[in-house]
């Protein structure tokens, strides 16, 4: 299912939000956790980290993987870790007003 527009920055925050990851293990969480309902492509993920950088939200360093390559792990930075509550909340009540009027069961107000 493709993501919806703005979504996934979110995601990475929250991926983010235990610890250090590279983009190999926040796909794989993301993956995971949506039961496979949600796919990311290498290609938006890099986009996404670039954004994130802009804008203070992450840092990235170059260290290596358990099994010895050498991959790029993001970290969240103070503005990401605020950035994850403000925009998570929001995005939390924007799904909650979406599932009330989906989920309707009659016209009335």
């Amino acid at each position: 299912m493709p993501l919806l527009k703005g979504t996934l920055d979110l995601l990475v925050l929250k991926a983010l939000s235990w610890g250090p990851r590279h983009s190999f293990e926040i796909i794989s969480w993301i993956e995971s956790r949506s039961e496979g309902r949600l796919e990311i492509t290498d290609a938006a993920i890099l986009q996404a980290f670039h954004r994130m950088e802009e804008r203070d939200l992450i840092t990235a360093e170059w260290a290596r993987t358990s099994n010895d390559r050498r991959a790029r792990y993001y970290r969240l930075t103070a503005a990401g870790r605020a950035g994850l509550r403000a925009d998570g909340d929001a995005l939390l009540d924007h799904i909650h007003a979406l599932r009330r009027v989906l989920t309707a069961r009659t016209s009335a107000g």
